[in-house]
């Protein structure tokens, strides 16, 4: 069953709302469904209207690691640092930067 808010937002992609944003809104709300591979596409689509959306960079991660693409995971992390670090979001490069470091520890 799909959630009715994703297919609310999906709803408007064409439309004049399409864009970084609501693409991340459809990510997100697909990780917090557990449709990790489809928030991973989405998340890649916002990416694809915005590559500086350090959101996007940082729920990629996420949604990767959740489908044990640790690999995926810390690539999109190194990306959305280098991206938070040149436009100023440290919060965003501290966040994903823990992230990346937890996944090279060992287990």
């Amino acid at each position: 069953m799909t959630d009715p808010l994703v297919e609310r937002l999906r709803a408007q992609i064409g439309g004049v709302r399409d864009g970084a944003l609501l693409r991340f809104s459809i990510g997100n709300a697909l990780l917090g469904d557990g449709q990790y591979v489809d928030a991973a596409q989405s998340f890649r689509e916002a990416l694809a209207f915005d590559p500086d959306y350090s959101a996007a960079w940082k729920l990629l991660g996420k949604a990767l690691l959740a489908v044990d693409d640790e690999e995926g995971a810390a690539i999109a992390w190194r990306s959305g640092i280098d991206t938070a670090t040149r436009r100023g979001d440290i919060q965003a490069a501290k966040e994903m930067t823990v992230f990346l470091n937890r996944l090279s520890r060992p287990r």
